[in-house]
């Protein structure tokens, strides 16, 4: 019984994670004023019926595992940026410019993120916490 329980608890704790991770990707995707198409790219590429069902009931959403790391790190990349922006605006915007950092080669970090890799989205984060932190970036 208490197995039972306890897998009821970890289905309890996934849906209560799904819906607050879609939720504030859905935030994060206005605020950074991304395309349903970026929004599918960033997060996996979900079928567009599925994605769409989430924003609609997202306490009904069973995000997996990537999908969850992915949206970590985008919400990752997004504290950084308020960090290192004073202007809330302009940390949103970001994502948008050309950057000449070796890591982006004159391209946007979220053309970078848009290449649909779970490993380009850590490439982006651990770029913006050297930042913060002064380390290799």
């Amino acid at each position: 019984m208490a197995i039972r329980l306890a897998h009821s608890d970890q289905n309890s704790d996934h849906s209560r994670l799904s819906a607050a991770g879609i939720r504030a990707f859905c935030r994060l995707a206005g605020l950074w004023q991304l395309s349903v198409e970026q929004q599918l790219r960033l997060l996996g590429e979900p079928g567009r019926s599925t994605f769409f069902a989430w924003r609609k009931h997202p306490e009904k959403a069973h995000l997996s595992r990537d999908t969850l790391e992915r949206i970590s790190c985008l919400l990752g990349i997004y504290k950084s940026l308020q960090i290192l922006f004073p202007d809330p605006a302009a940390a949103d915007a970001w994502v948008h410019k050309p950057n000449s950092a070796p890591l982006f080669g004159g391209a946007s970090a979220l053309q970078r993120m848009l290449a649909g890799n779970l490993g380009d989205l850590y490439a982006v984060r651990h770029y913006l916490d050297a930042v913060r932190g002064g380390g290799w970036a």
